[in-house]
């Protein structure tokens, strides 16, 4: 998580960045900040992500994933800060709970994802993973990856 994402969009955009995730909490939780800067990044042709913390409440989101705002909603299912945690499995009613609220966004989990807890968040709705430390000690990261696609793809979320 970076503090001032504002400062951060032109960099990426300039690197290639197809997609831009910032936290709720890095702007404070300030709705008109949040949609502002969503409506930056998509002006230049950029996909707008907003990540939530696990303790962050959808209510505490206001409108914010209201209409077009954003393109998809990451759900941290560790608290952030280092890889190689473990998956806080109460997270998945908060990625439930995105899914019903949100039937049409991108619903992505960041945090303690591998081989056995790809399927309980693709069953909850999510639709997009992050698997880095799954990834990095994976005897064949390769078949890992196809596994872990296969059972998003059967999801069949979005």
């Amino acid at each position: 998580m970076v503090s001032e994402p504002e400062k951060w969009i032109q960099p990426f955009a300039d690197a290639g960045a197809n997609s831009i995730t910032f936290h709720w909490e890095s702007v404070g939780g300030d709705l008109q900040r949040a949609a502002e800067l969503a409506k930056r990044i998509q002006a230049r042709g950029i996909k707008a992500g907003l990540a939530i913390k696990p303790a962050t409440k959808f209510e505490d989101l206001g409108e914010a994933l209201a209409g077009d705002n954003f393109d998809m909603l990451l759900v941290m299912t560790v608290e952030p800060g280092f890889g190689g945690q473990k998956f806080m499995a109460d997270m998945l009613q908060k990625v439930r709970t995105a899914r019903s609220l949100f039937p049409k966004l991108n619903i992505q989990v960041d945090g303690g994802l591998d081989g056995e807890t790809v399927k309980p968040a693709a069953s909850a709705g999510a639709n997009v993973i992050v698997a880095g430390t799954s990834m990095f000690k994976a005897e064949n990261p390769a078949a890992l990856m196809t596994f872990m696609r296969d059972v998003i793809a059967a999801s069949d979320t979005l």
